[in-house]
């Protein structure tokens, strides 16, 4: 079993930031690679950033790349997401997720409840 618990969603200002927060627990969570992903009202789920079990390859959406950082404490099994220059645009629920191998290929196999982003404009 992979549980993920996601925190620090809230309503910030346009251009404001905000640090997403994911405690993953299991005692494999350093073997799997991590993403972010986000889901507003009435549109699909999409991606927005990917971590590799050791931090060796990151991936951003088009949309957020330059903006958002996703980062990583194995030692504290800890999955983050810094959104820097929000827009209105960002307004989401934002999901954390585990992909059950090494490596963000695929569809991740475990999610987490979500937490809510609104930006105000």
């Amino acid at each position: 079993q992979v549980q993920l618990v996601e925190s620090g969603g809230g309503l910030v200002q346009a251009g404001g930031s905000l640090r997403l927060s994911c405690a993953a627990s299991g005692r494999t969570f350093s073997n799997y690679a991590m993403g972010w992903f986000r889901q507003a009202p009435g549109k699909e789920r999409e991606f927005v950033a990917a971590i590799s079990w050791n931090a060796g390859s990151i991936s951003y959406a088009d949309s957020v790349r330059g903006r958002f950082t996703i980062s990583r404490d194995n030692r504290e099994n800890m999955l983050y997401l810094q959104m820097n220059g929000l827009n209105p645009e960002d307004t989401a629920n934002y999901y954390c997720a585990a992909y059950s191998r090494p490596n963000f290929s695929g569809t991740p196999g475990y999610w987490g409840q979500g937490t809510q982003v609104t930006v105000s404009s």
